[in-house]
C-alpha cells in the first residue's frame, strides 16, 4: 500500500495530498526530489515503483525480505540518470505492554539524489510523524534527499528508548522476585533474554550504517548525525548491559531453584532418617514379641508367674532399646566430630 508520495522543490511540499505514482514523472522538474512511502506494497506496486524509479530487481527483492541485522549496501544504475541508488536495512522495535514482547518492523529505504523510497514492514515501523516534522523544517528539507535518511534514522532510534525502558522495568520485576529467594519463570527469563538479544543484533550493526550514511551527508547535516550516533551508542550499550544482566539473573534464578531442591532434599533426608530409626528400633522389638508369641511347651511351663513376665517379657523388650539408643547416640557423637568446623577451616587472624 502506497502511504504518501510527494514532491519537494526548495525544502517545500510541492501538493497538499498524496499523489499517484503515475504522475510523478509529469510533477517532477531539475532539483526537485521525491519521497514515496509505502507499507507492506504487494508485488505489483513494487513493479510499479521499480519501472517508474529504475531500480535494481535484486534491490526490490531484497527489501521484500526480513533481516535480522541493518545494512547498508549500494546497487548499480539500471536508470537513465546512470546513478547508483543506495539501499539502507533499518530494524525497527515496538513494546506491547499487553503481551509484554518486542515487537520487530523493518525499513527498507531506497536513497538517490532524486528520489527517497521507504518499504515499511511490521506494525512498528511508522515514519509518519518523520515526514511531517522534516516537513516543518525547511531549512533541513533543502539539502535533499539526505536529509530525509536523517529523519528516518533519528525516527527509529528514537523508538529504541521506550523500548529499552519497558525492558528495564521487566527485568526490575524478575530482579526482586529472584533475590527476595523465590523462584522466577525460568522461560519468561529466557524468552526475554532471546528478545534483547534480537534487539541488539538491530542496534548494533546499525552503528556502522550511521557512520557510513555520516561521511556522505553534506556539512548542514552533520550535527544532527552526530547527534544520532551519540544516542544509537547510548541504546547500543544499554542493549548489551541488559543482555548480560538478564544472564546473570537467569543464573541467579537457578542457583535459588537448586537451593530450594536442596532444601526439599534435606527434608526428605530427615524424613527417611526418622523412618529408618524408628524401623530399627521396632525390628527387635517385632522379633521379641513374636517369639514369646509362640506359645510352645517350654515357654508355657516356665513363664507363668508376674515376675516371669517382666523379666523375660518387658527385660527382653527394654535391652534392646536400650542398646539402639546407645548406638544411635555413638554415632552421632562420631559424625558430630567428623565435620570440621568453621573455626578449623578459618583460622582466626
Amino acid at each position: 500500500m502506497i502511504v504518501d508520495c510527494a514532491v519537494y522543490r526548495d525544502g517545500r511540499r510541492r501538493q497538499s495530498g498524496p499523489m499517484p505514482v503515475e504522475e510523478i514523472a509529469s510533477q517532477r522538474e531539475v532539483g526537485d526530489f521525491v519521497w514515496l512511502g509505502t507499507m507492506d506494497p504487494t508485488p505489483r506496486e513494487l513493479d510499479q515503483i521499480r519501472a517508474v524509479f529504475g531500480l535494481h530487481e535484486l534491490a526490490v527483492e531484497d527489501a521484500q525480505e526480513f533481516h535480522l541485522r541493518p545494512k547498508i549496501e549500494q546497487f548499480d544504475a539500471t536508470r537513465e540518470s546512470g546513478e547508483p541508488v543506495q539501499l539502507i536495512i533499518l530494524r525497527t522495535a515496538r513494546y506491547d505492554d499487553d503481551r509484554e514482547e518486542i515487537d520487530f518492523g523493518e525499513i527498507s529505504v531506497f536513497v538517490a539524489d532524486d528520489f527517497v523510497i521507504t518499504v515499511r514492514q511490521g506494525a512498528a515501523s511508522d515514519l509518519r510523524g518523520a515526514r511531517a516534522r522534516l516537513e516543518r523544517r525547511p531549512e533541513l528539507l533543502r539539502t535533499g534527499t539526505q536529509a530525509v535518511v536523517w529523519a528516518i534514522l533519528d525516527t527509529v532510534v528514537d523508538g529504541y528508548a521506550p523500548v529499552i525502558a519497558e525492558v528495564e522495568r521487566d527485568i526490575e520485576q524478575l530482579e526482586a522476585t529472584v533475590f527476595s529467594g523465590a523462584v522466577a519463570p525460568t522461560e519468561r527469563i529466557y524468552h526475554l533474554r532471546r528478545e534483547v538479544s534480537d534487539f541488539y543484533r538491530a542496534v548494533h550493526p546499525l552503528q556502522a550504517v550511521v557512520t557510513t550514511v555520516e561521511r556522505s551527508e553534506p556539512e548542514p547535516l552533520a550535527p544532527y548525525l552526530r547527534d544520532v550516533a551519540d544516542n544509537l551508542a547510548l541504546v547500543n550499550e544499554e542493549v548489551a548491559a541488559q543482555r548480560d544482566l538478564l544472564s546473570t539473573v537467569l543464573q541467579a534464578n537457578i542457583a535459588v531453584m537448586s537451593a530450594e531442591q536442596t532444601a526439599v532434599g534435606v527434608q526428605q533426608n530427615a524424613t527417611i532418617e526418622t523412618l529408618t530409626k524408628l524401623s530399627t528400633i521396632f525390628l527387635p522389638l517385632t522379633f521379641v514379641t513374636g517369639f514369646f508369641g509362640q506359645n510352645f511347651g517350654w515357654l508355657v511351663d516356665h513363664i507363668g508367674s508376674g515376675q516371669s513376665f517382666f523379666l523375660y517379657g518387658l527385660g527382653a523388650l527394654v535391652l534392646p532399646s536400650v542398646a539402639l539408643l546407645t548406638w544411635f547416640r555413638i554415632t552421632a557423637r562420631r559424625r558430630a566430630r567428623a565435620v570440621p568446623t568453621l573455626a578449623a577451616i578459618v583460622p582466626p587472624s
